[in-house]
Formats: C-alpha cells, sequence, structure tokens
C-alpha cells in the first residue's frame, strides 16, 4: 500500500486508516458526522493527495484533449477550469475528471486515484504528434479545504486576494510560505472552500499551518467517509459507485458536461448525440426515504408491485437532513421528482421518494 506524505500527521491525529485505491488513507478521525458537520459549519482539512495528476503539453494539446473528453475545452483560459470525462468508446466513463488550462499549450488533468494507471494509458494509447504527456502522480500532494470559514483562514496565509477568485478558477502562489502552491477554487462538499496542490516535500509544512490557522474558527481534519457523506448530500456522482464503465454520461445527468459541437470529434460521439435526443432506458435520480432506513450501494429499487425498476448507487444517512438518502438508477417512467418507489433492505421493501439533487 502507498502511503501520502502526511500519513504520519494522519496517524499521530488518531485517524482510522483504510485501503483505498492502494494508499492507506484516512476515513475519520474523531467520527464521520462530526466531521462533516465541521466542513458545513465552519471548515475540514482533507488530504487527497491520492488523486491523480498528468501535464499535457504541446501545440496539440488542446487537439489531444478535444478528442479524449467529452466537455469543449476550447471554451476554457488560462487560469479556469473544466469539469468533463472520458468517454471509453463503448457508451461508458473511462473516469471523470478536472482539466485545468496553464497555457495555451499547457494543461493539468485531474483524476480519480483508482483510475490513475487506467487514465495514463488511455491518454499514451491516444496522444499525437504535438502532445507531451508527464504523469507527476507520485510528486504532487492535494490538500482539500473546505467549509464556510476556509476564505478567512487562508487569507492569514497567503497575499492572493482569495474573495476575488471565482468557481472553477485557479491562481498560482506563495501560500504558507510555500511558492508555486496551485490554489484552485473547486470542491466535492459544496461548502464552499479551496483545493491546494503542493510539491510533496511542502505537503506536511502546508497541512501544519492550515491547521495552525484554523484553530480559532473550529477548523479539524477530515477524513474520506465525510468527504463521501458532503459529496452525496449534494448529489454528487463517485466514479465506481454512480459512473463507471458502464454508465453514459447521458444517463447520469451529466449531459451538461457532453458537448457534441462541430469541433468535438470524440468516441460515443453519435451514441450520446442519440441519446441526448431520444433519451436513455434509465436515468440516476436521487431520492430520500420514507422511514428511518439507510439505503446501501447494490440494493434494489422496486415498484408498488414489488418489481425491480433500478438499483441504489449510493446511500447514507445524511448528517444534516438526519434521514436516508441516496443516488440510483431507475427506469425512466420512474424518474419524475415526487414518484413514490421502495428500496428492498434485506427482507422489507421501504417506502422513498425520487426527490431533486442536491438533497440540501
Amino acid at each position: 500500500m502507498k502511503r501520502t506524505p502526511l500519513y504520519p500527521l494522519h496517524i499521530a491525529a488518531g485517524a482510522r486508516m483504510v485501503p483505498f485505491a492502494g494508499y492507506e488513507m484516512p476515513i475519520e478521525y474523531d467520527g464521520i458526522t462530526l466531521e462533516h458537520l465541521a466542513v458545513r459549519n465552519s471548515a475540514g482539512l482533507f488530504d487527497v493527495s491520492h488523486m491523480g495528476e498528468f501535464w499535457v503539453k504541446g501545440p496539440n494539446a488542446m487537439r489531444f484533449l478535444q478528442r479524449i473528453t467529452s466537455n469543449d475545452v476550447s471554451q476554457l483560459s488560462p487560469g479556469k477550469i473544466q469539469y468533463t470525462c472520458l468517454p471509453n468508446g463503448r457508451g461508458g466513463i473511462i473516469d471523470d475528471l478536472l482539466v485545468y488550462q496553464y497555457e495555451e499549450e499547457k494543461y493539468m488533468l485531474v483524476v480519480n486515484a483508482s483510475n490513475i494507471q487506467k487514465d495514463w494509458d488511455w491518454c499514451l494509447q491516444h496522444k499525437m504528434e504535438g502532445v507531451e504527456l508527464e504523469n507527476a502522480s507520485d510528486q504532487i500532494s492535494l490538500l482539500a479545504v473546505q467549509g464556510p470559514k476556509v476564505e478567512e483562514i487562508l487569507k492569514e496565509l497567503t497575499p492572493i486576494d482569495l474573495s476575488s477568485m471565482h468557481p472553477y478558477s485557479f491562481v498560482t502562489g506563495e501560500m504558507a510560505g510555500i511558492a508555486e502552491v496551485i490554489i484552485s477554487k473547486t470542491g466535492y462538499t459544496g461548502a464552499g472552500g479551496f483545493e491546494l496542490y503542493v510539491d510533496n516535500r511542502d505537503a506536511v509544512k502546508l497541512w501544519q499551518k492550515i491547521m495552525k490557522a484554523g484553530e480559532s474558527y473550529g477548523l479539524i481534519p477530515a477524513g474520506l467517509g465525510a468527504r463521501d457523506t458532503l459529496r452525496l448530500e449534494m448529489g454528487f456522482c463517485l466514479y465506481g459507485n454512480d459512473i463507471d464503465e458502464t454508465t453514459s454520461p447521458i444517463e447520469a445527468g451529466l449531459g451538461w458536461i457532453t458537448k457534441l459541437t462541430d469541433e468535438k470529434a470524440f468516441a460515443d460521439k453519435e451514441l450520446l448525440q442519440d441519446q441526448k435526443v431520444n433519451g436513455t432506458e434509465r436515468i440516476l435520480k436521487g431520492f430520500k426515504m420514507g422511514q428511518k432506513a439507510i439505503p446501501r450501494q447494490g440494493y434494489p429499487l422496486l415498484n408498488a408491485q414489488g418489481e425491480e425498476i433500478g438499483v441504489v448507487t449510493s446511500g447514507t444517512m445524511s448528517p444534516v437532513l438526519k434521514e436516508g438518502i441516496g443516488l440510483g438508477y431507475v427506469q425512466k417512467k420512474y424518474a419524475s421528482v415526487g414518484t413514490p418507489i421502495f428500496v428492498g433492505i434485506r427482507n422489507r421493501n421501504v417506502p422513498a421518494q425520487i426527490t431533486k439533487t442536491p438533497f440540501i
């Protein structure tokens, strides 16, 4: 198992470590609910250094990305970020990822930890002349500082005017006395905040400085358990649960990152165009439980007659709502908001209802 540079700090803080995507990662420190609510109400600090980073450079960098990703990379400009996915040529998703544009001929891709090798192989397979690729995943650490008080905390550590940054933008500058930190206004929690990319050798210093600056604001370290419940309250997809090689971006509700312009010539374009026009047999939807119960991945979704109409892909007890929530694929005719459904939990069919996301 690999370990991030912050592993000793997690152990010292009493984190419960679990295997995740080939790494030993903190699932929680003092409790998932406590950490979840800290992020919603004040601030939390996550180690997500297991994520992958690829550099894409050269005169054909944009052309290459236009061919392998679903979104329209031509809409980016230096300092901007785009959420997108890698279609697999069979109607499914290799991975969902972020594309950062540094310069006209320089981009960074941020990919899921569990898919680093698969994504890298895909990029190499489709590499064209005029494109230089570099896998920097083992050199870069990533800290996510999330919550409504994060801007106040970080402004003590940087001369950069964080308040002027727009969502899905980034700058490179000094943070906590460290030069050349990539400061990105993205997030996977819906609570606001920043993600900070730094050389491995500076990761411990950055973590410690942020923890100290955040003491008076209620900032605490948060693990992957809270990261999962936070993203689920927002209805955000998790690769391996809600999207994978068998799910299309259209049925996953990601049509907004699937651009079918003339400038785009990518795998599955014709298939996804047909799905956009004619719809899909199943759709990823959010639902709330009607009774106190927790839906889990793999549980069947049923209609009133007990017939299986779909499957749960993610589920939890929402720490904010204090009720069971989930995501799942359902047949198109059951996908309207307000539709009553049931979740098969052991020997019971527990009532639920299709609802809008985000849940909060």
